[in-house]
Parts: C-alpha cells; sequence; structure tokens
C-alpha cells in the first residue's frame, strides 16, 4: 500500500485546478459546538439567504464556505438551537468557530432530524434517515429500554423478522447485508439477548443515519444498507452523569473535562439483572448483558484533534449450567483530525473490531469458541474546493481473521480430542472519490467511484474437488450433496486462494422544482464479500461468517431509485416517496439439509444465486408543534432465485440442475408486501407528554407441511417449495407517557419517569407456526408461538 501522503498531495494538486476563478472569493470556516458542554455538532446548517448558498458541518462538526468578496448576512442554524445570525465580511480567509446555545425545554417539538431544513431538498443525498435521540427515547419499545434499532424499524423501507429477532432488514435485503458502524467500527452483531435489546447505549449515542440508497462511495462492503453511529465525544466544560432505572436493565454515563475546553472523557455502562430474580422461581437458568462505552478527545490546536473510543459488550444464556453461551462485540477505534487548510480536512482512523461467540457443553464435554477478527486503517479527507463543489476521497485497509471454531474438551477424561476448525484470512482494500457538485441552483449531482478489491488469503487446509465443484448434483435423485474432496492442500497465508476487484460507480442527482420541492434519483453499485452462513430468518450468534474465495463469489448490487420531496412553506410538514429497484448477483443459498455449524468446509453446502428487491416507500411527517410525529408505508417485494447449473456431459450427462425451488424465484424470509407505521408525539405541557406507535406488516413467508409419510411408526411431515407459506399478519399498538416532575430552580438533577405499554390489546403475534400430532385425538394441529403479550413497564431517567 502506498503512503498516505502521496496519495492525498497528488488528489490535491489535481482538483485545485477547481479553486482558480476570475471573481475573488473567500472562505469562512470553522468548527460549531454545544455552548453548554463543547460537543461539536454534526448537520449544522450555515446558510447565507441572500445567496441562496450553504453548507452543513462534518462528522466533526467542521464547515467551510466559499463565496464572492461582499458581505452578507450568514446564519447558522440546527434543530433544538437558537438561531444564530451574523454579518460577515468576506474579503478575506476567515475562521468563525461558533457555540449554539439549546432552546428552552418547554416542549420537546422536534423529533425528527432528517431532511427538515429546506438545504437538504437541494443537495442529491437521498434514501437517508436520521433519527434525534430524544426520539429514539420516546419511542415505546417492550420492556421499556430505549433502543436504536426498534426505532428504525419504524421508518419506510426497515423491518425485521418478528419480536425477539436479532439485526434489521432493508428494501429486501437481509441482516448481513447491513454496514453497521460505531465510531467507524463494524459492529458484526447489534443485538443483546438475541434480541431484545440493541447493543447501543442511547444515552452514549450523538448521531444517527441510515443510508439505504444513494449510498455515498465512501461506504462499501455490503449491499443493502449502512447504519452510522457516533458516540459523543464528552463535556469538556463540567462533569455530568446520566441514567436510568428500568424493570430489566439500567445504565449510568459519566462525561467531564480532563483538561478544560481541551480534553474530555465519557464513559457510560449497561446491564441488566432480570436474571437476579430466576432463583426466586427456583429456576437455575441465567440471561443477561453487559456493555461499556468509552471516548476520550483532545484538542491539540484548531487544526489537531484526537479522539479514543471503545466498546465492549458480553450477552450471557445459561440453562441449568449444562449449556452457556457467551458472545458480544469489542472494538477501539484512535482517530486524528487534522486541517490542512480553511478547505482541506482530513480524518486517520486505526480500528480493531472483535466478535466472539463462545458455548460451553458441560453435558457432553466440551467448550467452543469461534468469532471474527478485523483491523482497520481509514484515511478520509474531505476538499471544499468552493461553495458550488466538495471533493471527498480516501482509501482504507482491512485485514481479517476468520475464525469458525475451536473445540476445547472440559477434562482430560471426557474423550473429546480438541480440534481447530480451518481459519481464513483476507485483506479488503479500497481507494475512492465521491463529489458533491451543485451545476446551477436548480440542478445538483452528486457522483463518485469506489475501487475494491479483496484477496482471499492462505490458509493450513484447503480442500480440493473434482472440476473444481464442491457441491454434486444427483440427476436421479434430484438431490444436492456434498462433493468428496480429492485433495487437501495447505497453502500459507502469504499465499492467494482468490482476488477479486470491483469498480463500484455512485451517482445521484437533485432537481429543484421551487424552495419547497424537488426530485431525486440516484444510482449504486456496490461488492460485499463477507456472508452470514444462517439458514434462519433471524441471525442467532451462534451464525458464521465467511469470506468469498474460490466457491463462494462476492455479492454485486445494482439499485435505482427516484423519488420526491417536499418541505411546506413553513417547514412544518414535509413529504416523502420514493421508489427503488435492487438486484443482488451471487447471493447464496443452500442445499436442502444443509449443516452449516462446525462444518469445515462450508462451501460444499453452499449454492450461488440472485436476488431482487422493488417497492414504494412513502413517508409524511408532522416536524414542529405540540403534536408530532409520521406516518411511513412501504409496498414492497424481496424474491431470489438460484437456477441449476449445466450438467457435465464428459460424464454422460445432459441438461440443467433443478436448482432450489426448479430455479424459480421465491420470497426471501424478509419479504413483507405491505408494512406501515403510525408514530405520534403529543406534548402538553412543561410535565407530561405521550406516545404512540402502531405497526402493521404482512405476515413473513414460512414453510408449513404439505404431506406426511409414516416410517418405523413415525410420522414425518414433508415440505414443499420454500417459502410459500406465510405467518398471520403481524400488528401492535404501543403507548408511553413522559412526566417530568416540578423541581426548585436550585436542583441540579433532573428527572423523568417514563410509563410505557408495550402491545396495548395483547395481540398474540406469531413468531413461528409449528405443527404435531395431538396425542388424545391422533389428529394434526398447527400450535402459534408467540413471544410478547401485553407488557407494562416503567423506567425513571435522571441526569445532572
Amino acid at each position: 500500500m502506498k503512503p498516505f501522503p502521496g496519495i492525498s498531495l497528488s488528489i490535491f494538486l489535481f482538483f485545485s485546478a477547481f479553486t482558480v476563478f476570475p471573481q475573488a472569493r473567500y472562505t469562512l470556516s470553522g468548527t460549531i459546538t454545544e455552548a453548554n458542554s463543547n460537543e461539536t455538532l454534526i448537520g449544522v446548517s450555515i446558510l447565507v439567504p441572500e445567496l441562496r448558498a450553504g453548507a452543513v458541518t462534518n462528522e466533526y462538526g467542521f464547515y467551510s464556505l466559499s463565496l464572492p468578496e461582499g458581505t452578507y448576512e450568514v446564519v447558522i442554524s440546527y434543530l433544538g438551537y437558537r438561531d444564530i445570525r451574523k454579518t460577515v465580511s468576506f474579503d478575506s480567509n476567515q475562521r468563525l468557530d461558533l457555540q449554539l446555545q439549546e432552546e428552552a425545554e418547554e416542549l420537546e417539538e422536534v423529533v425528527l432530524t432528517g431532511d427538515v431544513e429546506r438545504l437538504d431538498i437541494r443537495k442529491p443525498q437521498m434514501s437517508v434517515s436520521s433519527l434525534s435521540v430524544q426520539t429514539i427515547k420516546s419511542i415505546p419499545v417492550v420492556l421499556g429500554e430505549a433502543d436504536v434499532i426498534k426505532s428504525i424499524i419504524l421508518l419506510p423501507g426497515v423491518t425485521n423478522a418478528g419480536e425477539a429477532s436479532s439485526g434489521f432488514n432493508v428494501r429486501g435485503g437481509s441482516v448481513d447485508q447491513n454496514l453497521i458502524l460505531l465510531d467507524e467500527a463494524i459492529i458484526f452483531n447489534s443485538s443483546h439477548l438475541f434480541g431484545f435489546f440493541s447493543v447501543f447505549n442511547p444515552d452514549a449515542i450523538k448521531d444517527i443515519k441510515l443510508f439505504k440508497g444513494g449510498i455515498p462511495a465512501r461506504y462499501g462492503g455490503r449491499v443493502s444498507s449502512v447504519l452510522e453511529i457516533f458516540q459523543k465525544e464528552g463535556n469538556s466544560k463540567e462533569f455530568h452523569m446520566s441514567g436510568g432505572i428500568g424493570a430489566v436493565a439500567s445504565r449510568l454515563l459519566a462525561e467531564g473535562p480532563i483538561v478544560k475546553d481541551k480534553a474530555a472523557f465519557l464513559i457510560g455502562g449497561r446491564a441488566s439483572y432480570a436474571h437476579l430474580f430466576l432463583p426466586l422461581l427456583d429456576l437455575d437458568n441465567r440471561a443477561y448483558f453487559y456493555d461499556l462505552n468509552t471516548k476520550l478527545n483532545y484538542r491539540i490546536n484548531d487544526r489537531n484533534n484526537l479522539y479514543l473510543s471503545g466498546y465492549f459488550g458480553r450477552d450471557l444464556f445459561s440453562i441449568n449450567d449444562l449449556f452457556v453461551n457467551i458472545y458480544g462485540n469489542s472494538v477501539f477505534n484512535f482517530r486524528w483530525n487534522h486541517l490542512f487548510s480553511d478547505k482541506l480536512f482530513s480524518n486517520l482512523s486505526l480500528i480493531y473490531s472483535d466478535y466472539y461467540y463462545g458455548l460451553e457443553l458441560d453435558f457432553v464435554g466440551f467448550e467452543w469458541d469461534s468469532g471474527i477478527q478485523n483491523f482497520n486503517v481509514k484515511y478520509d479527507l474531505k476538499h471544499y474546493v468552493n461553495d458550488r463543489l466538495q471533493v471527498n476521497y480516501g482509501l482504507n485497509s482491512i485485514y481479517y481473521v476468520f475464525n469458525p471454531g475451536k473445540i476445547i474438551p472440559n477434562s482430560e477424561d471426557s474423550g473429546i480430542v480438541e480440534e481447530q476448525l480451518t481459519k481464513k484470512y483476507a485483506n479488503e482494500n479500497a481507494v475512492y472519490v465521491d463529489v458533491s457538485h451543485e451545476i446551477t441552483d436548480r440542478l445538483s449531482l452528486g457522483y463518485g467511484l469506489r475501487v475494491s478489491h479483496f484477496n482471499r488469503l492462505g490458509q493450513d487446509e484447503f480442500f480440493v474437488y473434482e472440476n473444481d465443484n464442491p457441491v454434486d448434483f444427483n440427476p436421479f435423485s434430484l438431490v444436492y450433496q456434498e462433493a468428496t474432496p480429492i485433495d487437501t492442500l495447505s497453502p500459507g497465508r502469504g499465499k492467494s486462494l482468490k482476488t477479486f476487484l470491483n469498480l463500484e460507480p455512485r451517482a445521484s442527482l437533485s432537481y429543484t422544482l421551487n424552495d419547497q420541492s424537488s426530485v431525486k434519483a440516484s444510482f449504486t453499485r456496490m461488492a460485499q464479500y463477507l456472508h452470514l452462513l444462517s439458514n434462519t430468518a433471524s441471525p442467532t450468534p451462534l451464525d458464521v461468517w465467511t469470506p468469498s474465495g474460490p466457491f463462494v463469489k462476492p455479492q454485486l448490487l445494482n439499485q435505482y431509485a427516484l423519488g420526491y420531496f417536499r418541505n411546506s412553506a413553513s417547514g412544518e410538514y414535509s413529504l416523502e416517496t420514493e421508489v427503488f429497484y435492487k438486484q443482488v448477483d451471487n447471493r447464496i443459498d443452500y442445499i436442502d439439509g444443509a449443516n452449516l455449524i462446525a462444518n469445515n468446509a462450508i462451501e460444499r453446502v453452499i449454492l450461488n444465486g440472485e436476488a431482487r428487491a422493488y417497492g414504494w416507500e412513502l413517508l409524511l411527517r408532522k416536524n414542529t408543534g405540540a403534536f408530532t410525529g409520521w406516518m411511513a408505508y412501504t409496498l414492497s417485494k424481496s424474491e431470489q432465485r438460484t437456477p441449476g447449473r449445466d450438467l457435465d456431459l464428459n460424464n454422460g450427462r445432459s441438461g440443467l440442475e433443478t436448482g432450489i425451488n426448479f430455479g424459480e424465484w421465491y420470497n426471501t424470509p424478509f419479504d413483507k408486501t405491505h408494512d406501515l407505521t403510525l408514530f405520534g408525539n403529543y406534548a402538553l405541557n412543561d410535565r407530561w407528554s405521550f406516545n404512540a406507535n402502531f405497526t402493521y406488516q404482512t405476515g413473513q413467508p414460512t414453510n408449513y407441511p404439505v404431506g406426511q409419510f409414516e416410517f418405523e411408526g413415525l410420522v414425518v411431515p414433508f415440505y414443499g417449495l420454500r417459502n410459500q407459506e406465510r405467518l398471520p399478519d403481524y400488528h401492535r399498538l404501543d403507548l408511553s407517557a413522559t412526566l417530568r416532575p416540578r423541581r426548585a430552580e436550585t436542583r441540579k438533577v433532573k428527572g423523568e419517569w417514563v410509563f410505557s405499554i408495550y402491545n396495548v390489546y395483547n395481540r398474540m403475534n406469531a413468531a413461528a407456526i409449528n405443527f404435531r400430532q395431538n396425542q388424545d385425538t391422533g389428529r394434526n394441529e398447527a400450535v402459534r408461538t408467540s413471544i410478547f403479550g401485553i407488557v407494562p413497564s416503567v423506567t425513571y431517567n435522571f441526569k445532572f
């Protein structure tokens, strides 16, 4: 890999050609922070109404705005904060750092921060949603614990596999197709307690964005969405604490200055404790989680800032101490922000991420360890060429270590031999350039290119198959079966098993119809080199990640989107509607009866197919006033297909294999035809606010038996084609009320009580339908399995 400075200098000199203009232009730049904490603010609008120009602060609060010589009024605006209006003379380059004061917290009116400012109507970025932390905390959820993942599911185009399910699905994509970033570090499992909670502590979160389409070229490695989350930096002015006490979990966060106005720390923790009450019910089972968020920042000077952030989380699930399951994420990130000039901002990140999964099985006498580690180096630059042109470019390199599993005997007399399944290694490298270009006052373009290269490195044991085909097809029984290796090689990590090179162009445009409305379009091509091996609708911690290689091709996405966006003249209402079509090549599928656990040759149960999804999304929002909220509706279809391969004529066979479902398109497990969400927040006064959300979804596809046969006295069901049936439709209503008690003005402690009812009318939504034979009547019967009925909860939140 070439040195960073050489690459960045070459690109900088190339784009510097754009800075030559016949008229004198000057640059206003700086950092926008919160007055009470010095926390940098993301997405602050810096507007010059007279010229219909402006800029937005980046992920670190920095902005840069170049304008012709003259004197103009500049408006600095951010939802929930007081506007600042300043008259600025553009007669020289100058730096202007500003601090925003929070509005009086009498009524929490604004709940959604994405696409509310008129400036966003003009930007080519589309298919992106942003939720404020206040909104997330106000949405009623099961057991009363605020949850990031549960909140984004209320947005159009986003669903999950049902209650207590892990992860989320975007525009008909699978869970493994979402890139989840916490302070730029990759999170491989976003759930606690198998989906009851997410790993993100809302008290530690600063900004959340979900990209569903029109994804900028700086992101890669997944083909469905990007969920980008940034943690707070810490208060460098005063020491503060906040937290909450809930029915099953509590949290506590502390932040304060290390060196006032220059360095700060943040540390927060959460833990559940419902398992402590199980012994009262004479149960030896345990199920709990805990996590820790940390962050340090140090402002060296106006041009250099250092950040060190981390996350550590673990889950434990145990049944009578005979079965113990431990899993979780660990991430660390060191970042250096450097400002080369008032127009060139850079960020260097050194990132470590680890996902661990372990089992202790005392009743069979062994332990099981598996996981995935990666080491990531990123270097990103933002070049603010002028008020109409911004260029982002950079590179990153990720080194992966995949541990599919290691068996460790519990004792010497267990009779089990220690065994390490073959570890896999890979390098993923990429360079990108991304341009945001305002062509005219009405037309804005976004265009870019990402070049990705994936190198599957050698490993200790590599199987060789006849005709390079690890999956055989029997033309007589019409059944796929695992091929037998004909040789075993031992290529070292210094060798390459397979390399892939992909060009990933991105393009988007926005055409402004008037001050209130615009139309947008985008095209996105992305490559995904990692695959989550799971044959369940909702992934479990036991699912294993595997890299692309000689037998598993990378997934390749082409996505098209077209949308219409409108704000009311006052900004009180906004409308977003989009249609999309996406196609994914090389989507993996599995042969019938595939064994994915402890499989040292996973290629023998995998087939390469394709997937597609298309639909229409609608989001209508009320953004201001005592009553706020939104209606989100999605009409969509998600399918995949695995056609048969050509049979080998040299072996005397001809024709095609049957493929999966005879090579026809069939519903993916995450296909939801209709998805409707209603969310409302009503601020009655400075003490009481009320929230409600209603969700309706088409039941997810599943398999029901179509017949049965008897074998040696046992009744054995058999199933038809995949995913032809559906579970019953899903719907529920949730309510919550927040009470902020009156307190003396001299008291520093602020508290609130949150009362919530999940599933108000006690709808027993089906998580699964199982079939069994009634022992009394001998007849077959269907049994519905439900996770939650009505669940009331109380949470107390505080800060001081």
